[in-house]
């Protein structure tokens, strides 16, 4: 089971009131949401091996360099990712809480989650849970090796199965070309403009024609007399977007070769540091999701002292 840490804690953060504070009034909500639903997950789903995976860089310059608009749009004015400021001071709790009970977290210098997740996907010798609310993970789905994500639609409690009949189903498509389908239609939420004038009802139509972006593009290169999809008005769009369409598929595409050392991931059978961690979770307020955690990870009821 691999995690997309920011995505989940993000959506913790908004999922759980700002109203759940440790003693001296400390919002911990982010904390406490991405806890407990890890717990409810790993409870859920039985994993070998769990990994929470880290954005050391969430903007990396190779995407930016290639398109310069990649989450412009998410970057605070002093430079960073733009954070709640009730978010902020959680997140290194969250990290402090993780390295106690001997969580496995992981990142890779200029690279994010989605492309540690996507090398640990490819380096698993068995089935892969992904755990993320963010779609571009959608390429990722291979139901010959048994990677699926497990997709936090709404919140942090409504978990969507997607494996590639549900990517078919959703976008008229086939279901390990989203990559493609994500270029060519955008996505906003990241500054990816896609082709002007080319919405998803038209780039589904495109790749299920011809299977990928390369084939669109070849076939765009030789047609000569216009015939659906590649219509005229298709035609002058994707000719018009050329220059975005080399770009955008060195921003899209998931690194799945990252050069970073094995990682093991197997659940700790009790806290790496048991006295860490219940000072954490008393000065957090945070004990109850710490004692779900040790429930579901079968920790010793001695475990934390």
């Amino acid at each position: 089971m691999l995690l997309d840490a920011a995505s989940l804690y993000f959506r913790a953060f908004y999922g759980v009131p700002t109203s759940v504070t440790s003693p001296d009034g400390r919002p911990v909500n982010a904390v406490r949401g991405f806890l407990d639903m890890s717990a409810r997950l790993i409870a859920a789903h039985r994993p070998d091996r769990w990994v929470a995976c880290w954005d050391d860089d969430w903007r990396p310059a190779f995407r930016v360099e290639a398109l310069p608009s990649y989450k412009a749009h998410r970057q605070a004015p002093e430079g960073g990712e733009e954070v709640p400021d009730e978010l902020g001071p959680q997140v290194p709790v969250l990290v402090e809480v993780l390295a106690a009970a001997g969580l496995a977290r992981v990142g890779a210098p200029g690279y994010e989650a989605d492309d540690v997740i996507g090398t640990l996907a490819t380096r698993a010798r068995g089935p892969v849970d992904v755990v993320t609310g963010d779609r571009d993970l959608f390429q990722l789905v291979d139901d010959a090796r048994g990677v699926r994500v497990l997709y936090t639609n709404r919140g942090i409690n409504d978990i969507e199965v997607v494996d590639e009949g549900a990517v078919a189903a959703k976008y008229g498509i086939p279901g390990r070309a989203y990559a493609d389908f994500a270029v060519l239609r955008g996505d906003p939420s990241d500054g990816l403009p896609g082709v002007n004038g080319i919405g998803a009802k038209t780039a589904a139509a495109l790749i299920t024609e011809f299977g990928d972006l390369a084939a669109i593009r070849a076939a765009a290169a030789r047609t000569v007399v216009p015939k659906a999809p590649l219509t005229a008005a298709v035609l002058k769009r994707l000719h018009a977007g050329g220059e975005y369409l080399d770009a955008a598929p060195v921003v899209v595409a998931v690194a799945t070769d990252i050069d970073m050392p094995a990682v093991d991931g197997a659940l700790a059978r009790r806290p790496a540091d048991p006295a860490t961690l219940a000072e954490l979770a008393a000065t957090h307020g945070i004990e109850s999701s710490v004692r779900r955690m040790a429930a579901v990870l079968g920790w010793p009821a001695d475990a934390l002292g």
